[in-house]
């Protein structure tokens, strides 16, 4: 296997750089970096149905994966997750192609070992032996496992209001666990201090150029699993957002491939009321997002207040002709239920929130009735007992 990996490109200037430097933000713009391919080379070089006869994990695609040395891919079999037809639910809501990519069956129960699984690997092939990040509670429990499986180290520095099952799981891992007063931005500031001080290697969210690719595998996967085409909508709880990128970026990436034809999705950022800076900047018509204050909900996923890749994400869900929304917590408790009594999937707050939105765009028309609709579960509902009502 060979990545066809090529260099960095800053998402702001178009500017680029090499691939054998340990960058994190564009030293350009200080924005996002994408790392980008040789898609000629590898449309002339490989089929597409190689993919079929691989290990069922996300590093099957390889060549679109940005590490180059096959010894250096730090794996626990994450990705290849499923694609449930919700085929009750659909019945229910008067729709007929309803599913669900229930990303809680990836190891530490959510789908930041995607990300993380990416992110550790090129941390190992550029010789960052040493991590750092902030985290809302997912993350954290990714990099610490990765990071061990590595034999790397790591610090993790999290809100003390993230959930136990995160702290519990860091701790078990091996990793230094800081818990921070505060919310993911202070964690953030104090990660960012550490990593200057000690010479760590920065792991936040879209502050280095890898864990967007492991998150990229989700738009590989939906593409593979509807036969090489991309669904119609995909509704996605937003938090920092690397996956709506990530899956907007494999499609674009398939498509220039010419391994699909059909456009980009629909894409609707679903966030919390009580902490939704996308959406107010989506419903006012900027082009950034201006922090929420005083950021408060159970979903600790959907508690980012301040989103770094604001102007991707938002240019993204204009593109697509996508939209976003907020619902309550109360809202996506009672959707977990939903779900799981429904479908037998037990989502996580983060993932019952595309059940919310979905219902309501059904009652703004927003559907015309065949489309189909993908329903992202970013994790397990079993990262929240401590936060779910007691029976």
């Amino acid at each position: 296997m060979k990545s066809y990996i090529s260099h960095l490109e800053c998402t702001v200037t178009g500017q680029t750089y090499p691939i054998d430097q340990p960058l994190g933000t564009s030293p350009a713009s200080g924005k996002v970096l994408f790392p980008r391919y040789d898609l000629t080379k590898l449309r002339q070089t490989v089929d597409r149905k190689i993919f079929q006869t691989r290990p069922s994990n996300m590093w099957k695609y390889y060549e679109l994966m940005p590490v180059q040395n096959p010894n250096n891919v730090i794996t626990l079999g994450e990705g290849d997750t499923p694609l449930i037809h919700a085929d009750n639910l659909a019945r229910k809501l008067g729709l007929k192609n309803i599913y669900v990519k229930d990303e809680g069956v990836n190891p530490t129960g959510s789908f930041k070992a995607r990300g993380l699984s990416a992110a550790v690997s090129k941390a190992k092939e550029l010789n960052q032996m040493r991590l750092t990040m902030p985290t809302a509670g997912n993350a954290g429990s990714a990099m610490a496992a990765y990071a061990a499986k590595a034999g790397m180290e790591a610090h993790i520095f999290m809100p003390k209001g993230a959930p136990d099952s995160n702290k519990i799981e860091c701790a078990a891992l091996g990793s230094t666990l800081h818990l921070i007063d505060g919310l993911i931005g202070d964690a953030g500031r104090i990660s960012q201090e550490k990593a200057k001080l000690e010479g760590l290697f920065d792991l936040s969210t879209l502050r280095e150029p890898y864990r967007v690719e492991g998150k990229k595998t989700m738009g590989l996967e939906l593409a593979e699993q509807l036969g090489w085409k991309t669904p119609d909508v995909i509704i996605y709880p937003t938090g920092g957002g690397t996956g709506i990128i990530g899956i907007w970026k494999a499609f674009e990436e398939l498509r220039e491939l010419g391994w699909i034809d059909s456009p980009q999705p629909k894409f609707v950022s679903i966030q919390a009321e009580g902490c939704q800076p996308l959406v107010r900047a989506f419903k006012a018509g900027h082009t950034t997002a201006l922090p929420h204050e005083n950021a408060s909900t159970l979903a600790s996923g959907l508690r980012v207040p301040g989103v770094f890749a604001d102007y991707l994400i938002l240019d993204i869900i204009r593109q697509t002709g996508g939209t976003a929304l907020s619902v309550s917590d109360r809202e996506m408790l009672d959707a977990m239920n939903e779900l799981a009594s429904a479908e037998g999937i037990f989502a996580a707050p983060e993932g019952a929130a595309t059940l919310v939105g979905l219902k309501k765009l059904i009652g703004q028309d927003f559907f015309q009735g065949d489309e189909t609709i993908i329903l992202l579960n970013t994790g397990s509902g079993l990262k929240y007992l401590d936060v779910l009502d007691p029976v």
